[in-house]
């Protein structure tokens, strides 16, 4: 049995999606998502987008409904990475979106694109966004004027920016902080 994950805005609004069940898999919150995008007005037509922790697509698939030319997807479950594969084909996004089944750690060690915003979401109780942040933030991963969005549990060691990086906006909601972080100008 799976789950439902709505689609808040854009294209694809409204949209109630199936989507797989899975331990750990929790979907940023739609008030989360609502906020986000709302930092993010102006910023996601035409944007290259990395979902590096995919899960169900969430933040990937809000930012292709509301106008990102392309998306990439990082799920480390066969499963799950169907499930949003099948999500896809039923949204007719086929041509703006991939999918990789791959551990994000391992996807970071690969040849590295330029994004103009990267999801970074990743499982709570793990260290993976202590782990990913760094590399993703250091690397060639990011586009010019790039923002990088980071949800983890409200009780976990939270992650500083390094030096050139600043926290743009941040929210606590129920158990779940987050922030937005963009380069120093």
């Amino acid at each position: 049995m799976g789950g439902r994950l709505r689609i808040i805005g854009g294209e694809w609004g409204g949209r109630r999606l199936t989507v797989p069940s899975a331990g750990g898999l929790r979907p940023t919150a739609d008030r989360n998502r609502e906020t986000l995008f709302n930092w993010l007005q102006g910023r996601i037509e035409g944007a290259r987008v990395l979902d590096l922790f995919a899960g169900t697509g969430a933040l990937g698939l809000e930012a292709l409904s509301r106008g990102a030319a392309e998306a990439v997807f990082v799920e480390r479950s066969r499963r799950v990475a169907e499930g949003l594969r099948a999500t896809l084909v039923a949204l007719e996004a086929g041509q703006r979106a991939r999918v990789v089944t791959a551990d994000a750690r391992r996807f970071l060690t690969g040849p590295p694109a330029a994004f103009d915003l990267v999801f970074l979401d990743p499982p709570f109780r793990s260290d993976l966004l202590a782990e990913t942040l760094p590399t993703v933030l250091a690397g060639d991963w990011l586009a010019d004027d790039p923002r990088v969005y980071v949800e983890a549990d409200r009780h976990a060691p939270w992650p500083l920016p390094p030096p050139g990086w600043t926290v743009q906006r941040e929210r606590r909601s129920g158990t779940v902080r987050y922030a937005l972080l963009s380069r120093l100008s």
